[in-house]
């Protein structure tokens, strides 16, 4: 059994980046599950399936096989044998995989990956039901979490940054409803899980999250 760190939060509050700063320094490697359910989501989005529509979201799920592979420590998402890594970070996508992933039967599709990474390696896992559902006996839970507007703030810039242009309040608007989405689902809603250390950081530099993350783990 390896070491495994759950990191859960909402959306934009820089799980990936904090999860990949720990694992490199931890030398663990880092599962982005929330990658995966984006990597089912290119694939619902291919088929043209509405995602309101469940019945089709179960019936697309047999032709998809969602693997995870590493290039130079970095993960990498495929779909069907193609590496579809650079198609996951754009909006239609988030939404397509914040919608499906409330559907039982995806979720079961990624579960026993997660878990098997988990069981052999040591490893840093970030997505929203980690601690609380996909590995509720995780050495470390760490709930983590930013003010709606600090989220915003920060996809804000990333998005101009890329020269992409981009609302700060219909960011917000769609960050909260994610948030409402993610809380409210029959299946494992996001929530903190009863162990899990809770960091705020909305006041805080990228550096000093990851060192209190690291001084939890030792």
């Amino acid at each position: 059994m390896g070491f495994n760190l759950a990191i859960d939060g909402p959306a934009g509050a820089g799980k990936s980046t904090i999860a990949k700063l720990v694992a490199s320094k931890k030398g663990y490697i880092y599962v982005d599950t929330g990658a995966m359910y984006r990597g089912l989501a290119v694939h619902f989005i291919k088929k043209g399936i509405d995602p309101e529509n469940e019945s089709e979201i179960i019936a697309a799920l047999d032709s998809a096989n969602v693997n995870i592979g590493y290039e130079n420590g970095i993960q990498q998402i495929y779909l069907n044998d193609e590496n579809i890594t650079s198609m996951l970070r754009n909006e239609e996508v988030g939404n397509m995989a914040s919608i499906t992933s409330a559907v039982p039967k995806v979720r079961a599709k990624l579960l026993e990956l997660q878990r098997t990474l988990a069981r052999e390696k040591d490893v840093v896992m970030d997505g929203r039901d980690i601690g609380t559902a996909i590995l509720p006996n995780a050495d470390v839970k760490i709930y983590l979490t930013a003010s709606a507007m600090t989220r915003a703030k920060r996809r804000f810039d990333e998005l101009t940054a890329k020269g992409i242009p981009c609302d700060i309040n219909e960011i917000a608007a769609d960050i909260e409803e994610r948030d409402r989405r993610d809380m409210t689902r029959e299946t494992s809603p996001l929530k903190k899980a009863d162990d899990a250390f809770l960091i705020d950081s909305s006041e805080m530099t990228i550096d000093e999250v990851v060192d209190e993350i690291i001084k939890l783990c030792e």
